[in-house]
């Protein structure tokens, strides 16, 4: 196989990115912009030791999956990876990503798993991030292309509410007019770096966060003041510093310059803060229909303890709260913590407690203080467990692990060892909390033996 050469290929699986997965020669080339069951003539990109990259150069059988792009930024930003395909063959490429992680990595022999789909595909995302940059006349906003920090200007991203393209462009706006500085992440000049808006989707409320290359703004009142004019529902405009070089969009240091210090939402039912630093899921419809999901895996009666670990601002730890006899909530991040405390007080819930520590850390310490939880729940980031957590986990031997994942091919790996540990999958299945995104939730339960 050579780089620039032109070969035929077909459509054989997909990638955990939405990367098609071809074959040449028996050599896996990865293609982006695929469809099931398409065949292509596609040109190579990049030969590395153990795979390729290529791209399309003509399609010789389209697929019926195959649609025009409604948002017309899809091709270049590196948000969204299948606005060229209807949402069914999502939906089914998802649902057979999470089957085949199962099987082939978790050691499982599942015939099929279900997949919940969302109810829309646009306007979802209640957390927007846009990076900043410099532009020919002053400021840009909107998201880097695929695998680079080259920023493409967005006018409207069709994930996001309306709300927060309306934010973003009235930031620009004030940055205009007061020449406002953007970041230039090679110099490290210059003042914006990004634009974080938040909105809760049950109550209408919306938060404006700047990310800065330093202590303050100028005209800051001129542009809470336009902020407050054009944004309905606007509760709060913050100021975040982050000097620091590197891919960290927030930095530690929050000022407000108008409002509350944090928005609130309702979720299954509960009344939850969400500060600039709050971990909540992005898509609230779903995030309901995954709790759901996870509380029913459970099995609660009221009489258990409930550990869950990686709790964020305490929105699983509170929902289980009311179904059993004590809900403890660990988290690494301070701020997450303090917000889950608050949540807690905010809806009278007295049988959750909160610690700030290291998920392995807290699970050791409340293994050797005694603690027996019935249930551990876990949602941990993209890397999954440790291994200190699995061990910890499988000394306090509960009876039931609900783990709910973003990440199929280490959840796989976690239930692997942990069916090692004497537990059992039992059951299995996923939620699509980001149409249109490769990423997909999942679910799973599992029993002591």
């Amino acid at each position: 196989m050579k780089k620039n050469e032109i070969y035929r290929t077909a459509v054989s699986g997909f990638t955990s990115e939405g990367l098609g997965v071809c074959r040449v020669d028996g050599c896996a080339v990865f293609v982006p912009n695929a469809a099931p069951g398409e065949e292509y003539d596609i040109r190579i990109t990049h030969v590395g030791k153990t795979a390729a990259h290529g791209k399309i150069e003509t399609i010789i059988q389209r697929s019926p999956h195959r649609v025009n792009r409604r948002c017309p930024y899809a091709k270049l930003c590196g948000g969204c990876d299948f606005w060229h395909i209807d949402y069914d063959a999502e939906r089914e490429i998802k649902r057979q990503r999470v089957l085949d992680a199962l099987n082939r990595l978790g050691g499982q022999a599942l015939e099929t798993i279900e997949l919940t789909g969302a109810p829309t595909c646009e306007g979802y995302r209640n957390k927007a991030q846009f990076p900043v940059a410099p532009a020919k006349n002053g400021v840009a906003a909107g998201f880097y292309k695929k695998g680079t920090h080259e920023l493409i200007p967005i006018d409207r991203c069709l994930i996001q509410p309306p709300c927060a393209d309306l934010a973003k462009q009235t930031v620009l706006e004030w940055a205009g007019t007061y020449r406002v500085s953007a970041y230039d992440e090679e110099s490290g000049k210059g003042l914006l770096r990004h634009i974080f808006v938040r909105h809760a989707a049950a109550t209408g409320e919306i938060l404006v966060c700047l990310v800065v290359n330093g202590a303050k703004l100028p005209h800051e009142a001129e542009l809470v003041a336009l902020l407050r004019q054009r944004v309905a529902g606007l509760k709060s405009v913050a100021l975040n510093v982050n000097t620091r070089k590197g891919n960290a969009i927030l930095g530690e240091k929050t000022r407000i310059l108008w409002g509350a210090d944090a928005i609130e939402d309702v979720l299954c039912g509960l009344r939850f803060r969400i500060s600039p630093r709050s971990f909540y899921q992005v898509n609230r419809t779903q995030a309901e229909l995954l709790y759901g999901k996870a509380i029913e895996a459970a099995d609660l009666h009221g009489t258990e303890t409930a550990l869950d670990l990686y709790c964020g601002a305490g929105t699983i730890t509170l929902c289980l709260a009311r179904h059993v006899k004590q809900a403890i909530g660990v988290e690494v991040v301070d701020a997450a913590i303090e917000d889950a405390k608050r949540n807690a007080e905010r809806n009278g819930i007295e049988n959750a407690r909160f610690f700030c520590a290291d998920a392995g850390k807290a699970a050791q310490k409340l293994c050797a203080e005694g603690v027996r939880p019935d249930v551990i729940v876990v949602d941990p980031p993209r890397k999954g467990l440790s291994s200190d957590v699995i061990d910890a986990i499988a000394a306090m031997s509960p009876d039931r692990v609900v783990y709910i994942s973003c990440d199929p091919a280490t959840l796989a790996r976690d239930i692997k060892l942990l069916c090692t540990k004497n537990y059992r999958l039992t059951r299995a299945e996923a939620v699509d909390m980001f149409p249109r995104c490769s990423h997909v939730e999942s679910v799973v339960k599992l029993i002591r033996q």
